[in-house]
């Protein structure tokens, strides 16, 4: 791999504090491929709302990501912004926006995050319709799938594509739907389209169990960590919450609760956050608190960059990338 203006950059310029740590961070994942281990990369925040998947489809596509953990929300509001995006709406001055303007908003179907509403008819409508017959159809048939499952049908079923509005490159999910990705999105329920299919549940239209549940993504990832881990798995965690939470707890799940002593613990550790070191805050945890909870061992490499991720991920996977 040869490096670019970008990586260049990175290694002249970024010598000390967070900007060190994150070359060392990404060194280390990519000596972490060489030697054979595989990787999780963990979803939190509104990353694809951020148009993450610019430059993590590319990750997919080049094997330098091997498993997924996702809030619901990365996953669909990927999808939302491959079939909506040129409805979205800036709003640069969000820090300055009153209630009442928040509430008008509101009232045009815009939903806000951060400094990009969402249009509600457009994105959530404009799937809703696709992904309930796709729920249905499978409900008729006794099938079950998983949140992500139903995500990847739809994307290649090709209903959508009259409405692309971005280079479908530039949708990671797709990306991830072509390599049919192992993929845990826990939490899932508190989606939008967690929410709209839990709507159907209430109206007797749909029966819960027809979307594979959370202890299912548990047992299904715990079944895939055992297989995999041999040569070892990374975990790269992007922001807090459970899309982190979720998948590191399958390591000491498996030693203590299944007393399986032989599994291995994550090889490598790597969180970017601005969440603050402090009292119950477990997105802040230092990593060494997770050695007191059998997730890594005392050599596993292990980084933490203070920042805000929609700067440095793109960063470091341009570095992965030799751009």
């Amino acid at each position: 791999m040869s490096n670019g203006s970008i990586t260049n950059f990175i290694e002249k310029y970024y010598k000390h504090f967070n900007a060190a740590t994150l070359v060392d961070a990404a060194k280390g994942y990519e000596a972490q491929l060489k030697d054979g281990s595989k990787m999780l990369v963990s979803l939190a925040g509104a990353m694809s709302t951020a148009e993450l998947g610019k430059i993590f489809a590319e990750m997919i596509r080049q094997d330098k990501v091997h498993v997924i953990s996702s809030t619901g929300a990365n996953l669909e509001e990927d999808v939302m912004n491959l079939v909506a995006h040129t409805h979205y709406k800036r709003v640069p001055h969000y820090r300055d926006l009153t209630p009442e303007q928040e509430y008008e908003l509101l009232e045009k179907g815009l939903n806000r995050v951060t400094d990009t509403c969402i249009p509600e008819e457009e994105a959530f409508r404009r799937i809703q319709k696709h992904i309930v017959k796709i729920w249905k159809d499978a409900e008729e048939k006794g099938e079950r799938y998983f949140p992500h499952e139903f995500m990847y049908k739809l994307l290649l079923s090709g209903a959508l594509e009259e409405y692309y509005e971005i280079d479908l490159k530039d949708s990671w999910v797709y990306a991830a739907a072509e390599k049919n990705l192992p993929m845990v999105v826990p939490g899932w329920e508190d989606s939008t389209m967690g929410n709209i299919f839990a709507s159907y549940v209430i109206k007797g239209e749909l029966k819960a169990s027809t979307v594979k549940s959370g202890i299912e993504y548990m047992t299904f990832l715990a079944d895939w960590y055992t297989s995999n881990s041999s040569e070892g798995i990374g975990f790269f965690q992007i922001g807090g919450g459970i899309a982190g939470d979720f998948p590191i707890c399958v390591v000491p799940m498996l030693y203590q609760d299944l007393e399986r002593t032989d599994t291995p613990f994550w090889s490598y550790f790597c969180q970017i956050s601005d969440s603050t070191t402090s009292y119950g805050s477990y997105s802040g945890a230092i990593p060494n608190e997770k050695i007191t909870w059998g997730k890594l061992d005392i050599d596993t490499p292990k980084y933490v960059i203070e920042s805000d991720a929609t700067i440095v991920a793109p960063l470091v996977f341009a570095y992965l990338l030799g751009m």
